[in-house]
């Protein structure tokens, strides 16, 4: 269950870091690919979701970083939702 970090482009050029307890993250987004913000948040959730699930059957009990992730990705997201056909560029995975 190797973390994976991933890079990501907001709809304002902005780049954020983020952390994923587990590679499942890949699949879920594809790095050089974009999501519209409508479907790149259910995408965020369920990966994030299935991360954490993950520690979870590993371990015991959830990621709580990958709650946290997950929450400054839908804060960010919420700065869009006047934008609905805005678009977020997974830029890389590592």
């Amino acid at each position: 269950m190797p973390e994976t970090m991933f890079r990501l482009r907001w709809p304002d050029d902005r780049v954020t870091e983020n952390y994923s307890p587990s590679s499942i993250i890949r699949e879920h987004f594809a790095a050089g690919a974009s999501y519209r913000i409508a479907d790149f948040l259910p995408r965020a959730r369920a990966a994030m979701s299935a991360a954490s699930e993950r520690v979870r059957q590993a371990y015991g009990y959830p990621c709580s970083r990958a709650g946290a992730t997950l929450a400054r990705i839908e804060a960010e997201a919420a700065n869009f939702a006047t934008q609905p056909d805005s678009s977020v560029t997974i830029l890389e995975l590592f």
